[in-house]
């Protein structure tokens, strides 16, 4: 039996989303909002859970920074590096953890982010031009574009982005990450120079990272042990996977695997001055900055509000407040001081951002109607202390980098492999796509299926799973500067579909 039609809607609006009408309007609503809660961001931050989101969260902050830092680092012939992925996750992460309304967000490097870095190194060597002035200028202008969207109340533009956006989005995030995960140890595989022994533990010290974080997660629903000693076990499950395949790792002596790349000591990666100095860049390219910094400044726009929008889905029982706008600002801000010295432009990361809101979230199981379990958030515990240590701790990474170049890259792929898995969960696109190999007669009773016709149901799965090949391969092509441009063209294609589906089927 069907139930009753929902009421159409045209767009998604929360309070953080809604129109001010005046100029910094919704910067103003957002500190109203969220600031009375300062206080309690920190009292609540002084618990156990947050010593476990700490632990876990530093190497699944410090693993991509060091990945995507090595990888830019080679595309852009060292002027961007390791110690600049580091030394900008660290302190534009303490900064936002301090001032923005959301601290649950972590600022990170992103796959589109290097995507945009490096087709902007390569323009500027085919252009003959200086390229960390020229990185500089458009860092600037889109710190001021991006900062004018705030001011705007641009981010009011998100209640046109629905889940259709979300999902799509968040996917491909994760299977970014898993990637990430999977093609070194493949191309490990196929490379004659590395020995099989090798290539072995490097895949058995992956998968049993991945395998022993998951089987700690979950003991939390075991009926062994006392409560809080589950609860802990499940906290620090990452945490405890990664020192455990370490130590596999080092019984194992013989046996040389690639570790965490890092340098020596702390420094420029080609030893360059701290400070770019802008000026080098000629006249020209000044003002021909403010065009790559438009499709910049719309990626900062999206990536920054679809991962807000995601930490602050209902389905995470946030009591604290959105502040879309002011969190957009200080981002923008942030890009701007980055460009000054030649650092990674930084901005919300949706898988660490996901990670860090359900390693503070306390959950239960529920039984569905249909027999099967799964785990149902009850509570987030909203602190700033959990951000602030995890970046105070990347900028002490940058001391003891010796130390950290012993942890073997395999085992940071198992995390990889594991924090991409952990953010598929909950996402309906995949959940949606199991269905195409699922008995039609065993389907679960979810809200959509007893409310759409199968049919229908596949349709809309078909054309989200068109859309994100169509980014993926934008992302990995010539054209990837136009990656941007193609997320912002999922709401018309979203909004083409009222055309071709029942509005009641829509919104189910």
């Amino acid at each position: 039996v069907r139930s009753s039609p929902v009421e159409p809607a045209s767009a998604t609006e929360t309070d953080g989303l809604a129109w001010s009408g005046r100029f910094c309007g919704g910067v103003i609503n957002d500190i109203k909002r969220r600031f009375p809660h300062y206080t309690a961001d920190i009292k609540d931050g002084l618990h156990p859970k947050t010593i476990a989101s700490v632990m876990f969260l530093f190497f699944a902050c410090l693993a991509p920074a060091v990945t995507f830092g090595g990888v830019m680092s080679i595309q852009t012939g060292g002027a961007i590096g390791v110690v600049e992925m580091i030394a900008a996750s660290a302190v534009c992460g303490i900064i936002y953890a301090v001032v923005s309304g959301q601290p649950l967000i972590i600022l990170g490097g992103t796959g589109p982010v290097l995507i945009f870095t490096v087709l902007l190194y390569e323009n500027c060597k085919f252009w003959e031009v200086p390229f960390l002035p020229t990185y500089a200028w458009v860092g600037f202008w889109t710190s001021l574009i991006v900062v004018i969207m705030s001011v705007t109340d641009s981010s009011c533009l998100m209640r046109y982005f629905t889940r259709f956006t979300d999902e799509i989005f968040a996917a491909l995030i994760s299977l970014l990450f898993i990637y990430e995960a999977v093609k070194p140890l493949f191309s490990d595989y196929v490379d004659p120079s590395i020995g099989r022994d090798a290539v072995l533990l490097s895949i058995l010290l992956a998968l049993g990272t991945f395998y022993v974080a998951g089987q700690l997660q979950r003991i939390r629903k075991s009926r062994y042990l006392l409560p809080w000693m589950r609860e802990f076990i499940s906290d620090f499950g990452p945490t405890i996977a990664l020192a455990v395949m370490t130590i596999v790792y080092f019984q194992f002596s013989e046996v040389s695997l690639k570790s965490l790349k890092a340098p020596d000591t702390f420094g420029t990666t080609t030893g360059r001055s701290w400070f770019v100095d802008p000026f080098e860049a000629p006249i020209w390219v000044r003002f021909a900055a403010i065009g790559p910094a438009i499709f910049s400044a719309m990626l900062v726009f999206l990536e920054q509000n679809i991962t807000a929008r995601i930490v602050n889905s209902p389905d995470h029982k946030l009591q604290r407040g959105e502040t879309y706008h002011l969190d957009l600002g200080i981002v923008g801000m942030l890009i701007g001081a980055c460009s000054l010295f030649g650092l990674p432009w930084l901005r919300a990361a949706t898988v660490r951002s996901l990670n860090h809101v359900r390693s503070l979230a306390t959950s239960e199981e529920a039984v569905g109607s249909d027999g099967e379990r799964h785990d149902r958030i009850i509570h987030v515990r909203e602190n700033r202390i959990s951000a602030l240590a995890i970046h105070i701790m990347l900028g002490l990474s940058l001391c003891l980098l010796a130390v950290l170049k012993m942890v073997p890259m395999a085992v940071l792929y198992g995390l990889f492999l594991f924090m991409g898995v952990v953010s598929m969960k909950g996402n309906q696109l995949f959940e949606r796509l199991s269905l195409w190999a699922m008995d039609s007669d065993l389907y679960p009773p979810a809200h959509y299926i007893r409310r759409v016709p199968n049919l229908q149901i596949h349709i809309f799965t078909a054309i989200q799973l068109a859309c994100l090949v169509i980014l993926w391969m934008t992302k990995a092509s010539a054209i990837g500067i136009l990656f941007p441009l193609f997320i912002a063209l999922l709401v018309p294609i979203r909004f083409l579909l009222n055309r071709f589906f029942d509005q009641r089927y829509l919104l189910a």
